[in-house]
């Protein structure tokens, strides 16, 4: 798939609190096709200790619109210093990267755990578009930290957990009453120790599971190696090769 370089303009800033955010970036022309679970390497702009690009997740797309939309989590100072920028100010981004979802499965499961909730819109859209309704699962440590919400309602039926009980059901994500139901593939993305315990769960059911991994990225492009996974196949890189992976491929990475 061809890659780009492309000033957006910020076309809509909404804080959700102080740990999250997102950006509607205006394409200047039209869209190219962006799959569900592809990301883009952003340029950090006026800071200098910042001199590699973030890797963000795409969160939502229009392409009637031609608008791209990240949320984004502020975790150091590249995402601090783009929680600063406003509306009508430009970000420079290579897009699209990597490899997205498969879709496939006719009743299925997504899973999302903080950040890893951000690819997930873009794909339950998608799987709408297909004629498949979802079962959306979004979890995080407390209400706070699971920004968006209503966004998945349409899309599919929406389940929540907090390990503090102060939205949905207490507990894990793994510990929902959602989580048992009867599914054909489960997509999942968050923090590893979660999609590790998705991708066991789905192995031990016989369940096809797809996980989309949150390497350090600084290329891209497969270039620089930080991001590499070992496979069944061998090294993979996650930024060129995944971030998606059916779990099937990285069962040393599952077991570990």
């Amino acid at each position: 798939m061809k890659k780009y370089i492309t000033n957006f303009t910020i076309k809509r800033k909404t804080v959700y609190n102080s740990h999250y955010f997102s950006l509607v970036l205006q394409h200047p022309d039209v869209l190219p096709e962006i799959e569900a679970g592809q990301f883009v390497e952003v340029e950090v702009p006026g800071n200098k200790q910042v001199m590699l690009r973030r890797p963000i997740s795409i969160h939502d797309v229009d392409s009637d619109a031609n608008t791209m939309t990240l949320l984004i989590q502020v975790v150091g100072k590249g995402t601090r210093t783009l929680s600063q920028l406003q509306e009508g100010e430009t970000l420079n981004l290579v897009y699209p990267l990597g490899h997205g979802f498969s879709q496939e499965g006719s009743n299925v499961l997504l899973v999302g755990g903080g950040a890893g909730i951000a690819p997930l819109l873009h794909l339950s859209k998608c799987l709408k578009a297909k004629g498949v309704r979802a079962t959306i699962l979004l979890g995080g440590r407390t209400e706070e930290l699971i920004p968006v919400r209503d966004e998945f309602a349409p899309y599919g039926t929406v389940g929540f957990a907090t390990e503090d009980g102060s939205l949905g059901e207490k507990g894990l994500v793994t510990q929902h009453s959602l989580f048992s139901a009867d599914y054909n593939h489960i997509y999942t993305c968050g923090p590893t120790p979660m999609m590790k315990a998705v991708a066991r769960y789905a192995m031990e059911k016989g369940i096809e599971c797809e996980v989309s991994l949150e390497n350090m990225m600084a290329c891209g492009v497969g270039a620089c190696l930080c991001c590499v996974v070992d496979s069944d196949q061998g090294h993979k890189c996650v930024c060129k090769e995944g971030p998606v992976f059916n779990a099937k491929q990285l069962t040393n990475w599952i077991i570990n």
